[in-house]
């Protein structure tokens, strides 16, 4: 008697499930690892950016302190705890640059305007009375850095540091000359070259008292929670003679 012909024999239904339910698992556990790396980089390069973006701003903010310059139409340096604004020199003149801190969210804005240079005293003192009127709108603003929750600014002066806006030493031979109606001198901490424009402004404020130079600035910035960055940066910059 003929043995009767084997059948091939499938997979059953059971079998199927429980290999589904497998893969499933193995492709939702493969799926997780690859979100989260996903993720990860997403994250790092997210941090990469704000940290080149800082170190930009920041290299900016001590490009305009190197290149104060001072003169007979408007201050050098001032501060008043809201804002920082310089006189510098450029290639084209002198200009007004105003660095501020905006609301904004998470925490607050950064922000940095810089006038066209000009020639003029007229042109000169225009743009520093601008930036006294400023509401943080203006056309030229320039958002530096986001998340900032609180900023402090120093003078060294006296041997120490002292916050910006309880300094108020006044430089005597500026203030002797804008009394007596004499031309005053300009001085520069920025380059014999750059400094070369700036000596086209020269008439005098009457009776104006101007602050002196410090020696140094002290920026302090604290990053507010969920700006990508955590605790503060500190960063002194030398003022030049």
């Amino acid at each position: 008697m003929r043995a009767a012909a084997s059948r091939p024999r499938g997979f059953t239904l059971i079998e199927v499930m429980v290999a589904l339910v497998v893969m499933a698992i193995m492709s939702l556990i493969a799926w997780q690892g690859v979100d989260g790396i996903v993720r990860t980089r997403d994250a790092n390069q997210v941090r990469l950016e704000q940290t080149l973006r800082l170190e930009t701003v920041m290299a900016q903010w001590e490009q305009d302190l190197a290149a104060l310059q001072e003169s007979t139409a408007a201050p050098a340096l001032t501060c008043d705890g809201q804002s920082v604004r310089m006189t510098r020199a450029t290639d084209g003149g002198l200009q007004v640059v105003a660095w501020s801190l905006r609301p904004g969210t998470p925490g607050q804005t950064w922000q940095r305007w810089a006038s066209p240079p000009t020639l003029t005293t007229g042109g000169l003192q225009d743009a520093w009375l601008r930036t006294q009127q400023f509401q943080g709108n203006e056309p030229g603003q320039l958002k530096a850095v986001t998340g900032i929750d609180s900023w402090q600014v120093y003078f060294f002066q006296g041997n120490a540091w002292a916050n910006c806006q309880s300094t108020g030493d006044v430089n005597g031979s500026v203030a002797t000359a804008a009394a007596t109606g004499a031309a005053l001198p300009t001085s520069s901490a920025a380059s014999p070259a750059a400094a070369a424009p700036a000596a086209a402004i020269g008439t005098t404020l009457g009776g104006a008292q101007r602050q002196a130079l410090p020696a140094g600035v002290r920026l302090v910035l604290a990053f507010a929670p969920g700006s990508g960055l955590a605790g503060s940066i500190v960063r002194d910059v030398r003022i030049a003679p």
